[in-house]
């Protein structure tokens, strides 16, 4: 084709192609193509309405393929004016791809006016109304027909981009993924084809909402429900999500996660809770067998429901108050029971995640970025989690709607990981039932999240005794005039001869009679159902605290796995610090030389691993280790690609072995750490482990410690066995990496919730991690490790101490003394006890001696006690703690230690100054705080 064709034969016939390739290589990089075609791309882009470079010109692109495809032969020219035109109806379709959500009728309260967008206008691109009924090529636009009317191609766009749906999927820089949406939703014009039974049984669903809120209105008038009312189309997402979901998607298991708003109607519609239970909470009458127990807007259920796919296992997760925090609890649970299925895309594909969001909440809440960003990623990624937001567009509190968000959409947060996103009038039941199920065949299909947004209203306040008139009059005047979703849509079904005058009325009846019987109208609940992937948990849930368990090993068996955990191929280079401690480790096997931290908790993993526990450890230096220590992934320091070149000794010990997770996480705690406590809430038989970098990176994760680790098990009977490993340890780092926070644990701890030890040596951190597993008990474990004493040679121990050793709730004097010498006894936890025993014995002090105290809850009160006895003579009981005298475990332990004094003896605290950081910033005088902390615990007293 000769260049000064350019102007009139670009768009047909056996061109076509050649253009297309240039136009694409244009957009990538407009040097990539000769100075005439960049001129003539580049004049493209600077007409009216044209779309800058940067965002992808897909349309154009496919409008050249339709004419390649029905054109091959043909080379026809055009004038130039006819060309242009041409280019426009392809930017115009293009535009209303990008933008016609903004023009779709999305709001059921038309509070309003539909902006100005002048994109969408035909005159932006020079069109006239004399151009409406010219003909033009419909590029990639899937109107069943290649050529069509500027009027018909409008109404077309209009009709499948601006009505009831408002998709977002432009973003997207995957194309297959876009021409996927484009390939759905614009042949069928944005609608869906609904059978007259079909329509019946979306009125049913909306009836079956609404109608339990307002018996529950009229019957427990005042009482906090957290009302669905205005969003009842949630039910009919929900009931497409489980029926369509099993029988065309083959999802066996969905795990859902939401806040308050509407739970109680998912609890009945959804998975099918008996309204008589309901009731019995709303009057109180309910028994539950926990210490605290929730409230009713709390409570999690599990189900199994009949389906025409099968049966589909639900379980709603039991969440507090703080919203969107559930969110990644309820990705966790899902990952492990994924894993029990395989693992692999099959598995990811039978068990759902679904997240139900409050418009607010989703946008405000940073939990949500968090985990968005670890979706895709090897050790959280599930395959994709549907999101629906309940969109009441008001939020929290009768809050001003412009101090929710800066974004446009509530949405907005999920384009980070260019997903679509479907906005919905909830008042169109079939819009919304039609978009839940391209929803879920997107997700089965590309392996992502995606979001359905039902934009909708709230008939009530926050809550059933909050007034919303109080701050927004204008728009309750219009929720008040507003009929209800379900009576928009039963006018429409009895104008459209579905239903009778009467029909609809009828339905509620029949509905409001089952309420009154405490039964549900259809109950599709299995009661007796076995599901095949089920885990057990009764061997665990025990009402006594349970401290005993075999954690010996045997020597011969150690040695097996110290030569495995040493093992390395041939053709792998070590790093020569690494290469030193693996040679080390060979030598500890050996029994050569004693047993440090890092070896004995490799040993730990090595023996739980071929015992048949799995072993889950993230964090966002686990594999390494923060302090050099752990080294559990090994890397080629020849490697030339990231997924080559990596050896994880921990899953090469024998043939036949249980599976070693050691992930590297995103750098985040909050969403991580909840992540895990999904995942151990799910997965009894494996040891689930987060660690900090330094203790205190669990600061960022508070609310999942406050509110799911500590008192789970209290409020939902919700067993869980994950551990937390906390550096800990005053080194002179400055006030943020020195504590844990050891105190905030001390001030959780209640009811035997959860353990928290401070192990010294490295056979204690053995035993205490084989401990965590195989005892039948499964409650949270908190560790203090260590950061310096990692190489401490006196925290080191013998092969013969993990042979035939325990783990020691308390560790009593190791050298030999004259106990009637003793007039004083310390105890002390951690760290600080080798500064004391280098100071006493450096001094010669034969009237001191030192007890360890390595689990501070639950406290072994006997064993103290046998400890302090051994000393009759000792006067003083010191508790010498390196955390400032307000932090650390003093204020916790004083009454025990009180309590343990005898006949004559007083107590008294060692500590730092209390202080507002947790330490000093500058070294010297961490350095003499430390002198004084131990000056004091072995001199003169205060």
């Amino acid at each position: 084709m000769m260049m000064q064709n350019l102007g009139t034969s670009y768009l047909y016939g056996g061109n076509a192609p050649f253009v297309e390739e240039l136009y694409e290589s244009y957009l990538e990089n407009p040097a990539s193509v000769s100075d005439e075609w960049r001129a003539y791309f580049d004049k493209l882009s600077q007409m009216p309405g044209a779309t800058p470079r940067d965002v992808p010109h897909a349309p154009v692109i496919a409008a050249f393929a339709e004419q390649a495809k029905h054109n091959a032969v043909r080379t026809v020219a055009v004038d130039g004016d006819s060309g242009k035109k041409q280019v426009s109806v392809l930017q115009l379709i293009n535009a209303y791809r990008f933008l016609g959500n903004r023009w779709a009728d999305l709001d059921p309260l038309k509070r309003h006016e539909r902006p100005v967008i002048h994109e969408l206008e035909p005159s932006f691109y020079g069109f006239s109304n004399a151009d409406l009924n010219e003909t033009f090529n419909t590029g990639s636009f899937k109107m069943g027909q290649d050529r069509a009317t500027l009027n018909q191609i409008l109404d077309a766009l209009r009709t499948t981009y601006c009505s009831s749906i408002g998709v977002e999927y432009m973003h997207m820089t995957d194309t297959a993924q876009k021409r996927w949406i484009q390939d759905r939703l614009e042949p069928i014009r944005g609608m869906g084809n609904y059978t007259p039974d079909q329509k019946k049984h979306l009125l049913e669903r909306l009836t079956a909402a609404e109608t339990l809120e307002r018996y529950l209105h009229t019957k427990y008038v005042g009482q906090k429900r957290f009302s669905l009312e205005g969003g009842e189309a949630l039910i009919v997402s929900m009931d497409e999500v489980v029926h369509t979901g099993a029988a065309q998607f083959g999802i066996q298991e969905v795990v859902i996660g939401m806040a308050h708003r509407g739970r109680l109607n998912v609890l009945v519609n959804t998975l099918g809770k008996s309204p008589s239970l309901l009731f019995a909470e709303f009057e109180g009458k309910k028994k539950v067998d926990l210490s605290s127990g929730d409230v009713k807007y709390h409570m999690g259920y599990s189900s199994d429901v009949g389906t025409e796919g099968g049966p589909v296992h639900l379980t709603l997760a039991f969440n507090p108050s703080h919203l969107e925090i559930v969110n990644p609890v309820v990705e966790g649970s899902v990952f492990a029971r994924q894993r029990r299925r395989g693992g692999d895309e099959a598995a990811h594909a039978q068990v759902l995640p679904v997240l139900i969001h409050g418009d607010a909440a989703v946008a405000g809440q940073g939990v949500n970025q968090e985990m968005l960003n670890f979706s895709q990623t090897r050790g959280y990624g599930t395959g994709g989690t549907l999101h629906i937001v309940v969109n009441n567009q008001i939020g929290f509190t009768t809050s001003d709607p412009r101090d929710s968000r800066s974004s446009l959409y509530c949405t907005d947060i999920f384009k980070m990981v260019e997903l679509p996103v479907f906005h919905v009038n909830g008042d169109d039941p079939e819009a919304v039932s039609l978009v839940t199920r391209l929803a879920l065949e997107f997700r089965q299909t590309f392996k992502k999240d995606v979001v359905v947004d039902i934009v909708c209203f709230r008939k009530l306040g926050h809550n059933e005794q909050d007034e919303p008139m109080v701050t927004q009059p204008l728009m309750y005047k219009k929720v008040h005039a507003h009929p209800g979703s379900r009576k928009v849509y039963a006018d429409k079904l009895v104008a459209q001869g579905v239903l009778s005058a009467d029909g609809p009325d009828q339905m509620v009846k029949d509905y409001r009679a089952a309420l009154d019987q405490g039964k549900l109208l259809a109950d599709p609940v299995l009661s007796n159902y076995k599901r095949q992937f089920a885990n057990d948990w009764s061997p665990y849930i025990n009402k006594k605290y349970t401290e005993l368990g075999n954690t010996k090993v045997a020597k011969k068996e150690l040695q097996r796995l110290a030569q495995r955990l040493t093992a390395v191929p041939d053709t792998f280079t070590l790093h020569s610090r690494v290469k030193k401690i693996i040679e080390d480790r060979a030598a500890m096997g050996a029994g050569k030389l004693p047993v440090d931290w890092g070896m004995a908790e490799n040993l730990a993993y090595a023996s739980l691993l071929t015992s048949g526990y799995g072993i889950r450890i993230t964090g966002e230096d686990v594999g390494r280790g923060t302090f050099f220590h752990r080294h559990a992934i090994l890397h080629d320091q020849n490697r030339e690609k990231w997924d080559s070149g990596i050896y994880v000794p921990l899953a090469n010990l024998q043939d036949k072995q249980a599976t070693i997770q050691c992930f590297d996480s995103v750098l985040s705690e909050n969403a991580v750490m909840a992540f895990e406590y999904g995942y151990a809430t799910a997965e009894p038989n494996e040891l689930v482990i987060w660690e900090g970098q330094f203790g205190d990176f669990a600061n960022g994760a508070q609310v999942v410690i406050d509110q799911f680790l500590c008192s789970g098990e209290a409020k939902w009977g919700r067993a869980c066995g994950l551990t937390l490993l906390l550096p800990h340890g005053y080194e002179g780092q400055g006030p943020e990496h020195s504590s844990a926070r050891l105190e905030r644990y001390m001030q959780l701890s209640a009811e035997f919730n959860w353990e928290v030890c401070y192990p010294s040596n490295a056979a204690q951190i053995f035993h205490l991690l084989r401990r965590q597993m195989v005892r039948k008990q499964r409650k949270p474990l908190i560790v203090m490790t260590p950061k310096s004493l990692l190489r401490n040679p006196l925290a080191t121990c013998s092969l013969d101490e993990l042979a035939n050793g325990t783990f020691q709730t308390i560790i009593g004097e190791t050298e030999k003394v004259d106990a009637k010498k003793v007039t004083r006894v310390v105890a002390c936890a951690g760290k600080i006890y080798y500064d004391l025993v280098t100071a006493r014995n450096e001094r010669k002090l034969n009237n001191i001696v030192l007890l360890r105290v390595e689990q501070l809850y639950p406290f072994d009160d006997r064993r103290f006690d046998e400890e302090l006895s051994k000393y009759p003579n000792a006067k003083e009981l010191v508790w010498c703690q390196e955390e400032p005298l307000n932090q650390g475990a003093w204020y916790a332990k004083t009454h025990r230690l009180q309590a343990a004094l005898k006949k004559g003896q007083t107590l008294h605290v060692v500590a730092r100054p209390a202080a507002a950081a947790p330490a000093v910033g500058y070294l010297a005088k961490h350095v003499e705080q430390q002198k004084a902390v131990v000056d004091q615990a072995l001199g003169k007293l205060n």
